[in-house]
């Protein structure tokens, strides 16, 4: 969220630095507490707190009317009861012209856009979070023992896994995982097409950056056509008694138009909105591609070794059809048994919290408003597996127990010994899905 907070921060600083010799009264009656109002609203706004955001702005227009008209006038003391009649008469006179009608649709769909993006990328991010605490089951702990360690028991520690072996491993392992993909794709898709909305004339960047000028513009436009604007008013309110010193007009207007000439804010965030997006792009199929990140070439045999590679049981071919991802595709999944009538809790609640953020980001791209809330919840998965037992290896590919293989396991080896490897494995397992934390960093950025 710091890019964000950088480009008001800057907006409300150059402010506060130009608008005191350029406006004069305007600016210090009550130390421009009217703008750090304002600035201060729109971070709230930004924040996810429940301001509303276009009668902010209204309120803030209906302010500055009241405060330049004064300083244009201030031979005269103007009743509570005239003031009153001056709000009323807002829409027809339009002080302003149509700079606070624009500002008010394009900084509101602006502010929409920003802080979705950051909200959908703190969401990704805490759900990743959520399912890497899921635990794995005490069978797939015991079947990817067996994958890692009975090589090496039966004296093939240079010999590599099946491919299909491993990947059906996986797959029954991180089933419930891969039935993310489909809502995690929708999410990253909208926050894609969010992120579109940050660069150009008409861009989050733009618009966010130079609320400043916008208003300076305001300011100028009543300041030339105050006559007209006074006429008006006197018409539907009655002249206000006079007397007094005559302003400076001419000299506000020209310190008034000066203020245009500075349209600065901080750098350009196209290199940073090609970041993320290359890196959103990346990890679009995440969920679905753990399997293959787990077996890599490193482990696996590869083509033209299918008879050569470790299979569960021998140095021979990997038998089985490979399996699909999702936890309805491993019904029947030759390596791990898993109940597809009991999908993790965690899981489903964290697939619901996908569609409800891609919801809320669709919203956002259309520029619709949308209640962003505190979706966290504090659900934590139990139960842990065993270690690599003297039984682990001999179970068949058919998951038939009572065929027992010739058993080859080290059997002499110590407690400590087996959970400091079930610990190990247990600390990479973490540290692979915790691979697209990374969206943690990028979220803190913005």
């Amino acid at each position: 969220s710091g890019y964000f907070q950088d480009l008001l921060n800057k907006s409300e600083q150059t402010l506060l630095e130009t608008f005191p010799s350029r406006y004069g009264e305007l600016y210090s009656q009550n130390d421009g507490k009217i703008f750090k109002d304002l600035y201060s609203e729109l971070r709230q706004y930004y924040r996810g707190s429940g301001v509303n955001l276009e009668e902010a702005l209204t309120e803030f227009w209906s302010h500055l009317l009241e405060r330049v008209f004064k300083a244009q006038n201030p031979q005269v003391t103007f009743s509570y009861e005239y003031l009153d009649c001056l709000a009323k008469q807002y829409d027809q006179l339009k002080p302003f012209g149509d700079i606070p009608r624009e500002m008010k649709l394009k900084a509101t769909r602006a502010f929409i856009a920003a802080r979705s993006f950051v909200q959908g990328l703190a969401a990704a991010a805490d759900i990743v979070k959520k399912v890497t605490q899921v635990p794995m089951s005490r069978e797939c702990t015991r079947e990817v023992m067996k994958l890692l360690y009975c090589p090496l028991c039966r004296g093939h520690a240079n010999t590599k896994l099946c491919d299909n072996y491993c990947w059906n491993v996986m797959q029954g392992c991180l089933a419930n995982q891969a039935d993310l993909d489909s809502e995690w794709r929708n999410l990253i898709e909208s926050l894609l097409l969010v992120a579109g909305k940050f660069n150009g004339a008409a861009g989050v960047e733009y618009i966010v950056g130079t609320i400043h000028t916008k208003i300076s513009d305001a300011i100028t436009y009543m300041q030339e056509n105050k006559d007209l604007i006074t006429n008006k008013l006197f018409k539907s309110c009655g002249n206000p008694k006079k007397g007094g010193k005559t302003p400076k007009v001419e000299e506000r207007r020209r310190k008034g138009k000066a203020a245009q000439e500075d349209k600065s804010t901080v750098p350009s965030m196209e290199n940073l909105v090609l970041d993320v997006k290359a890196t959103l792009s990346d990890i679009q199929d995440y969920w679905i591609s753990l399997p293959n990140l787990f077996c890599n070439e490193k482990t696996i045999a590869g083509q033209g070794n299918e008879d050569k590679c470790w299979n569960g049981m021998a140095r021979a071919r990997y038998m089985p059809e490979r399996m699909g991802s999702g936890l309805a595709n491993q019904i029947n999944n030759p390596e791990i048994d898993v109940d597809i009538t009991k999908p993790d809790m965690t899981i489903r609640q964290q697939i619901m919290q996908l569609k409800i953020m891609t919801n809320r980001l669709r919203n956002a791209y259309n520029g619709n408003d949308v209640d962003f809330q505190d979706t966290s919840d504090d659900i934590s998965g139990s139960g842990s597996g065993d270690g690599c037992t003297d039984s682990v290896c001999v179970k068949t590919s058919s998951g038939d127990a009572s065929v027992v293989h010739t058993q080859t396991h080290i059997t002499h080896k110590s407690k400590s010994s087996e959970e400091t490897g079930n610990s190990a494995y247990l600390h990479s397992w973490s540290r692979l899905l915790l691979a697209v934390a990374l969206l943690v960093a990028f979220s803190a950025r913005w």
